[in-house]
């Protein structure tokens, strides 16, 4: 910094003598006749021209540049007295002083706005990722919660940008409306003659309970709403069904459901993960229970399906329940005994409880 300083200062003194030494020539000049000027100044301009075609690229200090960019600015009739170098050359020596001056000036002066923590801009980042609806003003009073002093520009600086309308997703939705609803679904299981049943489940998000299932070989819009009659009676409907798409779902199951009073609502298509729960549970219970067995009939598949349901509410744990069942499950201590199994589902799991020997 200290040679940048003393580099600036020896220019400005060039500069300084540059001018003098034409402050010198024009105070000779106001002592000469007219038309000895006018004869001076044609046999300076032939040296000139005589100069300019000998010497394709004239060598010029930094004084004569800042020379020249200073005369740019104070003198307006400047461009007709060029002859060695372009005026876009002058303007180009200009700027480059303005932005040399102004650099030193930054670096040699007060400190700007301070710089904002990576920490905090990544908080930033993480809190309009995980609120879409909210912007800088509201971040903003979160981060002054939290004793981080910023301002709200800065805020608005590192937020993440949304290429779409802020909406909530869907996993946000189904936390908001999870004990107001329901999901509706088919899947299909093969018999040992190739046939093909269809199982509709009903399922409550609130303790992921399976409130109705039913088994059939032709599943009719008449017999999908006959089911969801009496998985709901006397008005005990919830607010929300969802489901998907499937055509299966006919004209007949669209006025059942508003009859009951609810609403459907639709999940994109090809899009199972909007219908979660649903298809986690169709998962589990193929993997833990269909994939394992062989299915004669309709009433094989009832009883299969029925034995895993018992086991999935009574006994299986599940993580979005804090390990708990649907039907909620006693802990038992070490003093009530020795550790028993209790077979499930045919023998395919097991269940652990505390016996008295």
């Amino acid at each position: 910094m200290r040679t940048w300083s003393l580099r600036i200062l020896r220019q400005s003194l060039r500069l300084a003598l540059s001018a003098l030494d034409l402050l010198a020539v024009a105070a000779s000049a106001a002592f000469k006749s007219r038309a000895a000027l006018q004869v001076e100044n044609l046999a300076l301009r032939q040296q000139l021209g005589v100069l300019h075609r000998s010497v394709k690229r004239p060598k010029l200090t930094s004084a004569d540049r800042l020379l020249w960019a200073w005369l740019c600015d104070v003198w307006n009739d400047w461009r007709s007295a060029l002859v060695i170098v372009k005026p876009e050359t002058v303007i180009a020596w200009h700027r480059k002083g303005f932005r040399l001056f102004w650099t030193w000036k930054v670096r040699s002066g007060q400190p700007g706005r301070p710089a904002v923590p990576k920490d905090v801009r990544e908080l930033i980042r993480k809190m309009s990722r995980e609120n879409p609806l909210w912007g800088a003003p509201r971040i903003h009073g979160e981060l002054l919660k939290l004793g981080i002093d910023i301002g709200e520009t800065s805020v608005a600086k590192y937020m993440v940008r949304q290429r779409k309308p802020p909406s909530q997703t869907w996993r946000t939705f189904l936390e908001n409306h999870v004990k107001t609803l329901v999901s509706v679904d088919f899947f299909t299981v093969p018999t040992i003659r190739f046939q093909v049943l269809y199982v509709l489940l009903v399922l409550a998000h609130d303790r992921r309970r399976v409130v109705h299932f039913g088994v059939t070989a032709h599943p009719t819009a008449e017999w999908t709403a006959q089911q969801l009659r009496d998985a709901f009676p006397w008005d005990t409907a919830p607010r929300d069904l969802l489901r998907d798409r499937d055509r299966i779902f006919g004209d007949e199951f669209k006025q059942q459901v508003k009859d009951m009073g609810m609403q459907e609502v639709l999940s994109a298509p090809r899009s199972p993960w909007q219908r979660a729960y649903i298809e986690r549970l169709i998962g589990s219970l193929r993997r833990e229970c269909l994939d394992h067995v062989i299915v004669f009939h309709e009433a094989s598949l009832y009883r299969q399906v029925k034995s895993f349901l018992a086991y999935y509410h009574e006994s299986r744990t599940h993580l979005s329940l804090a390990k708990d069942t649907p039907e909620p499950r006693p802990v038992h201590p070490p003093e009530l005994g020795a550790v028993v199994a209790i077979p499930q589902v045919g023998g395919l799991h097991h269940r652990y409880e505390r016996h008295a020997a």
